[in-house]
């Protein structure tokens, strides 16, 4: 029997069991894990498939990652596997890192977005690992949102997002890395960066250079890419991750002139790295003042929770110190940039 709509689940093996049955008869799943919550459905059941992307009001050419259980299963996905990648599949699974490769004949048009290629990835969340264990399939599972909207770190979070749209949420308390994986895919064997995440690119590098001395990993937007060399990747459009209300992000100057010419109507919460007292008595004005971890892991890890909590205030605006321009606050300033895009 498949749990009731909308029940939070804890993670009781029963529970589990009762979630890989409603996986396996067709419904969705939202589930934790170490990044953000997915909503899971089997990857090779087409019904299953169009109600996910009916229910995130997701473009069906938007590709979805398969969650797998184990890097073992990844030949059964995708063929022609560089070395590379198998490389970042033993230094980094379980963990925030998706593969993207050349799919099997397994893998349906649904979940590569018509692509030749379907990106995999292994999650570290032990409620993830023993769901996908207990269905013994590949789920196939975005983040568990409608399309665009913040990413859920919470139970609640995907409870309140799709409400009965979901048929069970797990609930695996809050998600240790709170941004998506990163994203690789691979041209003639050399790995291309699609999507940064807690993953760094000096990482990876130092993966490929210990498994063999040779690779050089490259940054790459899909959107700017040719398509015959890089695929498209989820959560790669200009604007993603936004919340409902606007978004703008300012450097510290420019932020302390703003709070300086702020009108009395207006109702600004402010998301800085900055201590509000340290910018004197415009900044005592705004609706909500969140001063946000200086380390970039801390800080992602309360990126999508603190934007959902200014979001649900009602504010004019969300203002945002920009964070500092060093590679180990890649994942986080590229969230932030296409939560403010406006195209």
């Amino acid at each position: 029997m498949s749990p009731s709509p909308t029940q939070l689940l804890s993670s009781s093996q029963v529970e589990l069991e009762a979630a890989a049955q409603c996986l396996k008869a067709g419904g969705l799943v939202a589930f934790p894990t170490e990044t953000v919550y997915g909503l899971g459905a089997d990857a090779e059941n087409p019904e299953a498939l169009a109600k996910l992307y009916a229910v995130k009001g997701r473009p069906t050419h938007h590709p979805v990652i398969v969650h797998v259980a184990s890097a073992q299963q990844l030949s059964q996905w995708a063929v022609e596997i560089p070395e590379s990648a198998m490389a970042l599949a033993r230094a980094f699974w379980p963990g925030p890192l998706t593969l993207i490769l050349k799919r099997s004949g397994r893998v349906p048009d649904a979940v590569t977005g018509g692509q030749e290629t379907v990106g995999i990835r292994v999650p570290d969340h032990p409620v993830a690992l023993a769901l996908l264990q207990a269905f013994g399939g590949g789920v196939a599972a975005p983040s568990a949102n409608r399309f665009g909207r913040l990413s859920p770190t919470t139970a609640q979070h995907v409870q309140a997002d799709l409400g009965s749209d979901v048929d069970a949420i797990l609930d695996g308390g809050p998600c240790q890395v709170g941004v998506e994986s990163t994203i690789v895919a691979f041209r003639e064997g050399q790995p291309v960066i699609l999507r940064p995440g807690l993953i760094t690119e000096d990482q990876i590098q130092q993966a490929l250079q210990k498994a063999s001395g040779s690779f050089e990993p490259q940054q790459a937007n899909w959107v700017n890419a040719p398509t015959s060399t890089v695929s498209r990747a989820p959560g790669t459009l200009a604007s993603h991750y936004a919340p409902g209300t606007p978004l703008r992000l300012f450097s510290l100057p420019e932020l302390q002139a703003h709070l300086a010419d702020m009108q009395p109507q207006d109702r600004i919460g402010v998301m800085a790295l900055s201590d509000v007292s340290a910018l004197g008595s415009p900044a005592f004005s705004c609706e909500k003042w969140v001063e946000m971890p200086n380390k970039p892991e801390e800080y992602a890890r309360w990126l999508y929770a603190t934007l959902r909590d200014l979001d649900a205030m009602g504010l004019s605006c969300i203002w945002v110190e920009r964070v500092p321009a060093d590679a180990r606050w890649t994942a986080v300033a590229d969230r932030l940039a296409r939560a403010a895009f406006v195209g």
